[in-house]
């Protein structure tokens, strides 16, 4: 994006928002004439042409778009730099993880004052050494992604996987911890995650499709031979199911676990005998969901088999099915049952009701609880990372919308929490009772409650001030109520961050899931819609100052509700954004299509493709005053290909018929997560945060 745009002399808080239709130099795609049939149904798509990856038409339209934001953008630096100020003054340079211990011994991620990247600390007998360097790793790359790090079960080696362009395809490295020394075989085009057998020289992985990137192999490779010689000994077909890896708490089980966004399917190897073949635990079986936890008494089974927020059973062996096993927690309509963790000696289970989480620790027989929670309306509690299965305790994280996250160690005995770690920042200004954070209820259409989490800094005046309204409702996902030092840059100017927990999460339970899925997706849009309306009239902002943000499938909710709503929000930032929905479920080269069949619909299927016709973004823009839109991707983007959201801009600029600028943002070396490195990331979110006060009118 090429056009410099002229600056005029404005007051740090007048509104001004640049015509960025009628300027020359504004990027204008060419338009090659495709017509796309489909049930009879024709849709003309002129941009078609930009999913030609690589070819010279694609890179210097990219290359066009990506001049005119850094035009943008470079005369808002000021701002920019104003906000990478305030981060570094907030966030501890060296900044650390909680300790964790794997396998007996003792770790820590540090953050490296100048440096991009993490090191891993090994903490013996008081002395620390830097057991890994992800700086050291990196150099010469312009993207680098740490995905998995496991130690051997002796501690003699360590596997680690390495993505170095963002595609999310991995290649798994092997080094000597004694001399440091990095063994030359090497695994390539995995999913990242490495499980080790209890020899000490097994390895299982998972390998990936070339095309379409699914999960779906499950290779064994002994250390010191050939890559040739990896045995396959679990291969997915059903192109709706991947797979992934991971290892019994009490270390007896590799479990292979198959699952589609409906059914699952768990098969077990002894980590004692990797030779052996895998054991199927219980046959898939539609619309069956279950996960497994082994103890030296049998297994626990998290199912939804007629349970729709799950129950807990248990079977002293590999069940003949889940009605031959013993309920130990019965299904509440009321709680969903997040994650279930077997130890020696006790049970610990982690729910949510009424979207607030709760930790309860009880005996094996799943009696005796005692429970964890907060007495705040908004906060988030989970397990903390833990690798011990004899033990009397368990970590736990905490944090909120305005409390950083802290680590606590609960005694089973005891029944008592001890703070072992808390993460805080260096300005010594900042405090939490400087903010209010509350939960609200608006109301849908159809009389359904949305719950809304709201964070602001105290004293503002809530109907002059303007709302941030984050959202995603997709496959399930609960977007967490957690804290951001960046954030704390917004508020302090007067911004109301929200988060709308929208049907299509499990923010409410299966049922608030089940409800915004499918041929109920529109109701995740309208609830969004609702939530900005109903927070506007209640005075929780001012009307004429409503921003949204969402990524991925957020950034579906983004393309929806601007053009169903394109009056309601002043402003929207859109990442990674699948907004070309038919196009792309019509197309089964393209990563995660057929797996997506279950989330969205089968377009193939009539019905199915008029319904999802009636809301896909790209499909629906037309002649609009639209809000001024901040659109970003990554060129190596696997989850949603870099053309969605470059179509999508190049359509909307056609058709915009208002002033408000509309900026495409391309970065070339990341894939769906951004890019790497924390000055990246940093910079990403302070081009965000700079955005919207430009637009806003505050320019300091």
């Amino acid at each position: 994006m090429k056009k410099f745009l002229l600056l005029l002399s404005v007051s740090p808080f007048t509104p001004f928002i640049v015509n960025a239709q009628t300027s020359s130099n504004t990027p204008v795609a060419k338009e090659i004439p495709k017509e796309l049939v489909k049930h009879n149904h024709v849709r003309n798509d002129p941009y078609f042409w930009m999913n030609e990856r690589d070819s010279k038409p694609v890179l210097d339209y990219i290359t066009e778009e990506n001049n005119y934001s850094k035009a943008f953008f470079d005369q808002k630096q000021g701002l920019i730099n104003t906000f990478l100020n305030e981060f570094e003054s907030r966030i501890n340079p060296e900044e650390t993880s909680a300790p964790f211990e794997i396998q007996g011994k003792t770790y820590q991620w540090r953050q490296i004052k100048d440096q991009d990247y993490r090191q891993l600390i090994l903490i013996e007998k008081g002395k620390e050494t830097v057991f890994f360097d992800e700086n050291a790793a990196s150099k010469g790359n312009e993207y680098y992604a740490l995905g998995d790090l496991s130690p051997s079960p002796n501690n003699e080696l360590t596997a680690f996987s390495e993505d170095k362009i963002g595609r999310r395809n991995y290649t798994i490295s092997f080094r000597e911890n004694k001399s440091g020394k990095i063994l030359k075989e090497q695994i390539k085009n995995t999913d990242g995650s490495i499980v080790w057998a209890n020899d000490n020289k097994t390895i299982f992985y998972v390998k990936k499709d070339p095309t379409t990137l699914r999960e779906f192999q499950i290779y064994k490779h002994v250390l010191g031979t050939s890559n040739s010689k990896d045995e396959l000994i679990f291969e997915e077909k059903d192109e709706r199911f991947f797979v992934y890896l991971s290892k019994t708490l009490d270390k007896k089980y590799v479990l292979i676990h198959v699952v589609s966004s409906t059914t699952s399917e768990t098969w077990l190897v002894p980590a004692d005998k990797p030779q052996e073949k895998a054991l199927c635990f219980l046959k898939r079986e539609k619309d069956h969901l279950y996960e497994i936890n082994h103890h030296e008494n049998g297994f626990y089974i998290l199912t939804n088999k007629q349970s729709p927020n799950r129950k807990l059973v248990f079977s002293e062996s590999v069940p003949t099915s889940i009605e031959s096993c013993k309920t130990l927690i019965a299904h509440n309509p009321e709680v969903y049952l997040e994650e279930v963790m077997a130890f020696q000696r006790f049970i610990a289970v982690q729910s949510r009701k009424a979207g607030r989480t709760e930790i309860a620790v009880g005996s094996l027989d799943a009696t005796n609880f005692s429970t964890i929670s907060m007495p705040e309306e908004v906060y988030e509690l989970s397990f903390s990372f833990m690798d011990d299965y004899d033990v009397q305790t368990i970590n736990y994280q905490y944090t909120s919308f305005t409390n950083p996250s802290s680590v606590y160690k609960y005694s089973v005995d005891g029944k008592s929490s001890e703070l072992i770690f808390q993460k805080k920042l260096i300005d010594k200004n900042f405090s939490p009772d400087h903010y209010v954070s509350k939960r609200v209820w608006a109301t849908a259409n159809d009389g359904q409650k949305i719950p809304v989490s709201l964070v602001y800094k105290k004293g503002i005046d809530l109907s002059k001030a303007p709302l941030l309204l984050y959202g995603y409702g997709s496959y399930g996902v609960t977007i967490p109520t957690t804290f951001s030092a960046t954030r704390l840059s917004l508020l302090d100017r007067g911004f109301v961050f929200a988060v709308a927990h929208i049907r299509g999460g499990k923010f409410l339970g299966e049922e608030w899931y089940q409800n915004g899925k499918l041929d109920h997706k529109r109701n995740t849009f309208t609830d969004f819609i609702n939530a900005a309306e109903w927070l506007s009239m209640q005075g929780y902002c001012d009307p004429n100052a409503i921003y949204a943000q969402g990524g991925s499938a957020g950034g579906l909710l983004m393309g929806a509700v601007t053009n169903m709503a394109p009056y309601l929000f002043k402003g929207v930032i859109a990442q990674v954004a699948f907004v070309d929905v038919i196009s792309t479920m019509l197309d089964e080269s393209i990563p995660l299509t057929v797996g997506e069949y279950e989330e969205w619909g089968n377009p193939n299927v009539e019905a199915d493709y008029w319904y999802m016709l009636s809301y896909s973004p790209y499909d629906h823009i037309r002649k609009l005053d639209y809000p001024a839109m901040l659109i970003t991707t990554g060129y190596h983007d696997s989850q949603v290909q870099y053309w969605e959201p470059l179509k999508w801009v190049a359509k909307l600029r056609k058709n915009q018929t208002g002033t408000a600028p509309i900026i495409f943002d391309c970065t070339m070396s990341a894939g769906h997560g951004g890019g790497s490195g924390r000055s990246t990331e940093r910079l990403e979110v302070a081009k965000e945060f700079a955005f919207l006060c430009y637009i806003q009118g505050i320019n300091e």
